[in-house]
Parts: structure tokens; C-alpha cells; sequence
């Protein structure tokens, strides 16, 4: 549709479109599907009233979330007859909260009407009035008294229109915003939205999802300020975007530290996140008083320059300690006030560098902490990409920190600014998705070529994520691809997005089509044993995706059916994820001493037919010991255990094994079991042309069986949990130890992964013991070899699995 055809049918619309103002029982939540408690506190009156946007508060202006007249019309047709019915913005039509429940499609427009009074008074009177969208999902326009006042394509980012000249002087305005949303008939991001959902694909989401309101702001105003943070210099360079600036004008920045925003009236008390002590799955709140703040820095000159502020004694800002200084802006003329706003800032710096063991990795404020998160998905089973409330927004980050996380990847969805200001004040590290849309590529698939259409939207629409969330402290990534979710020009857009950035480490992609480019190599690794690339001289690396533990809970799943999935299957009960989880971490923990930078978990909640998550799609249950879970991801912050050998492995000695390619009797993996017949060969077995494999015995058939001997004393039984599985399988292995299976595998490696062995008290004895192993190939490179490790406690005592 053409932008003329487009903003026509708006006018038009106006002109028809007919109703009384809204009142809160014209609405209810849609039936049928589980909801949020948070969803009970949605005030059809006022939704999600709190200010929209932290880094640049006035004290004037005018929420007008509510109940929005709304219509989906014909996408060729100019006109309708009336309202469908009242609309909950910024609720998405198809959510339950917004009212109605319906999907649109390629093929309709959906309209919306809002009738409103203008404020009077001095903070309204003589000013420029800007209408704000928090975002709109897809293509819109807007129309104000019949007057076209905008249009928009972009479904992320905040934008606005100032609307001064089509307001009437008094009485009744009206605003008309159409949306047409093509979702995944098309190639705009879009991320996991597709017309028909299903397994890792979610519901679409059209139209407002987040706040519109209403601004006064003077004919010479601030729109935009962008910090630049040095912390080896202990200064903040601000650039200020002003409308209407003229020469001589002054801007003015001052710097106070209380650890909190400026705004009370949009921050609140300083608020810790404690345990509740009655049931360890739920967080609670301790508010304590805001201490009071102290100027830090004042800097002044020339508005159309960049700023430069020297924050005193600066306090740096990091997971453990979010320290956040308060910042005045004020533009003056003549020695006049023009335009004041308020914002925040941290202190922090994100690098690439070598720790002292020579490793490349991400160091934040210049030294390394192990970054650890969840994959978060944003989205509600009530309010789809929008949280029901601002309580219910910032208690997934709560959660994300009691279960001793300190970080989060926001993936292929980016969020309202209100999560990343709660994200800053609890000190939750963010990397940030680009929302994926047009093709998908496979893992050994070149990039695409775009339509030039194509490429120009994602270029324009990443460009907008990145300059609207460039001041939050908590985002230290961006991740323009997942997998191939999209991928083109990978090594150029990379490279393009560090030159909007450079301040920021650039992931791509995260996982599979590598390019050698960008500062990290990202594997995805589903196993129950998940591996890592091997460091890198110029990029540090990381696991981007694991785990995926799936646990249903009836009663609390999007749909009760056989559909609900977990990647890494489905378990029995929370404990079971918690076992599981923890001995996953054993497999990290060494990991980290050969370099591991960061590892995300899959994920943070349920997502319809995903049974992933740590808490149920609900919020209403977290599916583990929340006490019990944090200690096993504290325990990666210690250092790792010294790890000797017990069973060499082929890289460390030529061992001879047992072993054959014909399919033996039962019994072949007891100790007992007459081998004599099989054949002797070093290890490891496989073939040459596998990455990474020291090949003592050429093996090149599907199957192989292969079987040791060792002895083990006193001291290595007395602790069984602490020997370690040194593996490299190409491809699925099973491994027993006289006759009991201590560890299954699917797929492959790239090199040896020490692995926690099941059942090791029962299965390991003093003196003689049998390790045998059972290999299967299917295709590519194959290779099977084994060692045993034991690990030995740090002098310090800290924990050891």
C-alpha cells in the first residue's frame, strides 16, 4: 500500500469513525488462556501509568493508555461503517489484555481511534506538543483532527510527532493511527512472531504494544542526549540533540550520586531484592530511604557541542554494585532557562582484552567476570510482548538475580525503555538481539542476498534500536543475528554495527554461520554436556544458547497437550531440572579456565508450546529451589578445581584398548566379559580428517566398541563424585564402568568435555575397574576416545561439586 493510499484511509476513518468516551467496563480480559496474576492489577483506566521513558524525564505530560475505539477494515478498502469495539492499549489486539483477541494479517489495517482534552495550565499553554508511541508494530500513520501528522515503519523503537498544528485551540481531539502488519508473510523483523505459532515460533503481535503519550516541550527543546562513559579518564561526554538550537545558547550538566535515578516520582525508594523466607521461589521487596545526593560534576559550554563532564571519584557501575549518578541537563539563553530535563548515567566499560593467563576474553571495567544469564524471550501469556504491568516487567529481572544470574540476552525482541532502566538499577548485563525477520539460513548455508528493500528496512530499524537504548548502562552487546535467522552481509554488518557502536562488543553471529568476524564466536550447544569454540587470539568465546530443560506443569502451560517441548527434553520434576542444571555447570566450570567468556541458559520462562523456561509462562511458579539453584551458579565464580589424572586420554599417552567394529554379545560392557576375541589398537579411534583428533587407530565404520582396564585406590573412590569423564565422541556414545552406564551423549564435539558421571558411587571400586564405550557415526568426521580426571579442591575451600 502506498503512503498516500495508506494515511487516506486514516482521514477517512476519522471522519466515520463514531463512539462514546471510554469507561472501564467496556472491557474485559479475554477468556480461554492462562494469565498472570499481575493481569488481575491491569486498570483498564490508567494501563501501565508510570513514565515511559527514565533518560530524559520532564515533569509535564499526559499518559493516554486506556480503551482506544479500534476497527480491522479491508487493507484496500478506504473506509467502514464503525468501531468494531474499544481496544486496550498498548495491549497488541491479539493479546487477552488488550480486549479482543483477534489477529489481523496481511490482508487487513488495523485502526484505532482516541478522543482526548489538551491540559491547560503553564506547563501546556504556548508549547510544542509531541505525540510519543513507545512502539508500533508495523508499518503506521497517524492522523490528528483530520490532519495527517506522521508516519512510522519499525516495530522496536520509540519515535514521536509533534502534533502543535493540528490541535484545535479548545474542546475534543481526536488521534487515528492505522497499522498494517504483515508479520511473517514479509521481510521486516519481526522475531518470533509468525501468522501460525508452533513450537519455537509465537504468536503474532500487530499494532501499539507499548505507551502512547503526550509531551509539552519549548520551541527550543532537548530531544535526545547520548553519554559516552570513560572510565579511565573518570568523565561523561554528552550529546545533546536540540531543536531549534541558535548560536550562544548554553547547556549546562550536573552530576549527583544517591544510587538512584533522578526522578522521584519515577524511581521511587532504593529497592533490594531479598529471599522471602516462608517459600524460597518467591522474591520479595525491602525498600529502604534513598540517601541523600551529593554533586559529583558540573560541566558547562556551548549547546551545540559535545559536553564534557568530569565525574569526580567516579563510581563504576558493574552487576555487584549498579552504581547510577543523577543528571540535570539545562539549557539556558540570555541567562534564561529554555528547556531542563532530567537522566541518569553509569560508569562502565565493556572490552575485549587477555587476562593474565594470556586468554582473550570480555572484560568489564577492564577486569573479567563470567557472564552468566538466561535467554529472555519478553513474552506474557496475557499481554504477548507486553508485560501486564510495570511490577510484572521488572519481577522477571528479580527473579533473573535471586537465581544468581548477572546477565540476560534479550533475543531477537527488543523492550520498552522501562526494562532497561529496571535493568540498570539491578544490575542485570543485557545483550541485545536484532528481532530476526525475511529468510533463514542453515547452519552451512552461505548469507542470503536481501532485497534492497529488505536490507534498507533492517539497516534502518537496527540503526533505530541502537541509537534510542545507546544510554542504558546494562546493554554490552548487540547481536544483530541468531543463527541464520536472516543473516546477510554478515561480516559488513558487523563491522557496521561497531561503527555505530564502538563502545560495545558485537556478537555475531550467535550461533551457527560463523564468519570469522565480529568480537565473539558464539556456539549454540543443546547437549547435556555443552562444549565451546577454543579461544581466540582477536575474540573472545562464548556459549549463546544451553540447556533448554523442559518441565510442563498442568495447569500452567499455554495449552495441555503433547506439544509442550523442552530442547533439552522433558524432565520429571523441578528437582530433576535442578539436578540436571547443576551438573551442566560442572561441565561449565572447567571450561571457564580455558577461556569461556559467557554462557546463556534457555530460558527464562515458559513460552506458549516452549517448556523451557525456569519459571512457568504464567509467572506463577519457578520450577526450581531458588536458594539451592543460585549456590550452583555462584560456584562458577570460584576458581577451578585442579584436575589430575587418572585415565589418560590419547593426547596424554598411548594407551591400548580393546576394541571392535562388529556388534558384540551382551554383557560387552561388564567387567567380567571376554574381550580376548576382540582387537587391540591405540587409542583414540576415528579418522584423520576429524577436527582436533590425536588418531591412534583408524576407525571409519559406523559402530565401533572399544574397552580398559585401570586401577583406582582408596583415595579415588573415596569421593566418587569427583572424578570427571574426559570425552571426545564423534558422534552419540555410551560409557560404562564395569557394567554400570555412568554417561550418555548425542552428537559430537570438537575436542575433550570433562563431564559429572551418574551413578559413580555404585559404579566405581578399589583396584581393577572396566571403562567400555559404544560409538555411533553417522556422517562427517568420527572419533571416540576417554580419560578420567579427578578433581582436587582449591586451597581455599570454596566449593567443588
Amino acid at each position: 500500500m502506498k503512503k498516500s493510499c495508506f494515511c487516506a484511509l486514516a482521514v477517512f476513518a476519522a471522519a466515520l469513525f463514531f463512539g462514546s468516551y471510554s469507561r472501564g467496563d467496556d472491557w474485559k480480559i479475554v477468556e480461554g488462556k492462562i494469565t498472570t496474576d499481575f493481569a488481575k492489577k491491569v486498570d483498564p483506566k490508567s494501563p501501565l501509568p508510570e513514565y515511559p521513558r527514565p533518560q530524559l524525564t520532564r515533569d509535564a505530560w499526559l499518559n493516554l493508555n486506556g480503551l482506544w475505539d479500534y476497527a480491522i477494515t479491508e487493507r484496500d478498502v478506504a473506509a467502514f461503517e464503525k468501531a468494531d469495539g474499544k481496544i486496550l492499549v498498548p495491549f497488541a489486539i491479539e493479546s487477552a489484555l488488550s480486549g479482543v483477541g483477534k489477529t489481523v494479517g496481511k490482508d487487513k489495517t488495523l485502526v484505532y481511534r482516541k478522543k482526548f482534552k489538551l491540559p491547560k495550565g503553564k506547563d501546556w499553554d504556548g508549547k510544542r506538543i509531541l505525540l510519543h508511541f513507545g512502539a508500533v508494530d508495523w508499518k503506521m500513520s497517524a492522523i490528528v483532527n483530520g490532519k495527517e501528522v506522521g508516519a512510522h515503519v519499525g516495530g522496536y523503537s520509540p519515535f514521536s510527532f509533534d502534533i502543535t498544528d493540528a490541535l484545535k485551540a479548545d474542546g475534543d481531539q481526536e488521534i487515528i493511527v492505522t497499522v498494517w502488519d504483515p508479520s511473517s508473510d514479509s521481510y521486516q523483523p519481526r522475531g518470533k512472531q509468525v501468522t501460525k505459532p508452533g513450537g519455537i515460533w509465537y504468536t503474532s503481535v500487530t499494532g501499539i504494544w507499548a505507551t502512547v503519550w503526550l509531551e509539552p516541550v519549548p520551541v527550543t527543546s532537548i530531544e535526545k542526549l547520548k553519554f559516552v562513559p570513560n572510565i579511565k579518564n573518570s568523565t561523561l561526554t554528552i550529546n545533546a540533540t536540540i531543536n531549534n538550537v541558535q548560536d550562544g545558547d548554553i547547556l549546562t550538566a550536573t552530576a549527583s550520586f544517591q544510587n538512584a535515578a533522578a526522578n522521584p516520582r519515577v524511581i521511587g525508594s532504593r529497592q533490594i531484592v531479598t529471599r522471602n523466607a516462608r517459600n524460597s521461589r518467591e522474591p520479595r521487596i525491602v525498600r529502604r530511604q534513598s540517601l541523600a545526593a551529593s554533586v559529583t560534576g558540573t560541566a558547562q559550554g556551548e549547546a551545540k557541542e559535545p559536553l564534557v563532564l568530569t565525574v569526580d571519584n567516579a563510581k563504576l557501575w558493574s552487576p555487584d554494585e549498579p552504581n547510577l549518578y543523577d543528571l540535570t541537563v539545562t539549557l539556558t539563553r540570555d541567562g534564561k532557562t529554555i528547556d531542563t530535563v532530567k537522566s541518569y548515567f553509569g560508569m562502565r566499560e565493556v572490552s575485549l582484552g587477555k587476562t593474565e593467563d594470556g586468554i582473550t576474553r570480555i572484560l568489564l571495567n577492564g577486569k573479567f567476570l563470567f557472564q552468566q544469564g538466561p535467554l529472555d524471550q519478553g513474552w506474557w501469556p496475557d499481554g504477548l510482548y507486553t508485560a501486564p504491568t510495570d511490577e510484572a516487567l521488572r519481577y522477571d529481572l528479580i527473579v533473573t538475580k535471586q537465581l544468581g544470574f548477572n546477565m540476560l540476552r534479550k533475543h531477537v525482541k527488543v523492550e520498552p525503555m522501562r526494562f532497561y532502566y529496571h535493568c540498570d538499577k539491578l544490575g542485570i548485563l543485557v545483550w541485545q538481539d536484532m528481532p530476526s525477520g525475511d529468510k533463514h539460513i542453515g547452519g552451512r548455508d552461505p548469507d542470503f542476498a536481501r532485497s534492497p528493500e529488505s536490507t534498507a528496512n533492517y539497516e534502518r530499524e537496527w540503526k533505530e534500536i541502537i541509537e534510542t537504548r545507546y544510554n542504558a548502562a546494562s546493554i554490552v552487546i548487540w547481536v544483530p543475528f541468531n543463527e541464520g535467522w536472516g543473516q546477510f552481509d554478515t561480516c559488513r554488518i558487523l563491522d557496521w554495527t561497531k561503527q555505530l557502536d564502538p563502545t560495545r562488543l558485537v556478537d555475531g553471529p550467535s550461533g551457527w554461520s560463523d564468519r570469522g568476524c565480529g568480537d565473539i564466536h558464539d556456539m549454540h550447544d543443546y547437549a547435556r554436556s555443552p562444549k565451546m569454540y577454543p579461544a581466540e587470539e582477536n575474540r573472545a568465546t562464548v556459549i549463546g544458547e544451553y540447556g533448554g530443560l523442559g518441565l510442563p506443569i498442568k495447569d500452567h502451560t499455554w495449552v495441555e497437550s503433547e506439544k509442550n517441548w523442552g530442547y533439552g527434553g522433558n524432565l520429571k520434576d523441578g528437582a530433576d531440572v535442578l539436578k540436571t542444571y547443576d551438573r551442566i555447570n560442572q561441565v561449565l566450570h572447567p571450561l571457564i579456565a580455558k577461556g569461556l567468556s559467557a554462557a546463556v541458559y534457555t530460558q527464562t520462562t515458559d513460552v506458549e508450546v516452549e517448556v523451557n523456561g525456569l519459571m512457568t509462562y504464567d509467572r506463577k511458579i519457578i520450577k526450581v529451589d531458588v536458594a539451592k539453584f543460585k549456590a550452583s551458579n555462584d560456584a562458577l565464580h570460584y576458581p577451578s578445581p585442579e584436575l589430575r589424572t587418572i585415565l589418560p586420554t590419547a593426547v596424554e599417552a598411548k594407551s591400548e584398548w580393546s576394541y571392535t567394529t562388529d556388534e558384540p554379545n551382551n554383557g560387552w560392557e561388564k567387567a567380567d566379559y571376554d574381550d580376548a576375541s576382540w582387537k587391540k589398537g591405540k587409542g583414540g579411534f576415528g579418522t584423520t580428517i576429524t577436527p582436533n583428533a590425536t588418531v591412534g587407530t583408524e576407525w571409519n565404520t559406523s559402530d565401533i566398541w572399544v574397552r580398559r582396564t585401570f586401577e583406582l585406590t582408596a583415595d579415588d573412590v573415596k569421593v566418587p563424585t569427583k572424578l570427571l569423564l574426559s570425552l571426545f565422541h564423534d558422534e552419540d556414545a555410551e560409557v560404562y564402568v564395569n557394567g554400570v552406564k555412568v554417561f550418555e551423549v548425542k552428537g559430537y564435539t570438537n575436542g575433550y568435555i570433562n563431564a559429572p558421571l551418574t551413578n559413580a558411587a555404585k559404579a566405581f571400586k578399589v583396584g581393577k575397574n572396566t571403562i567400555a564405550i559404544h560409538c555411533k557415526q553417522t556422517g562427517g568426521g568420527q572419533f571416540i576416545d576417554a580419560g578420567l580426571q579427578k578433581k582436587i579442591p582449591p586451597s581455599d575451600g570454596k566449593r567443588v561439586w
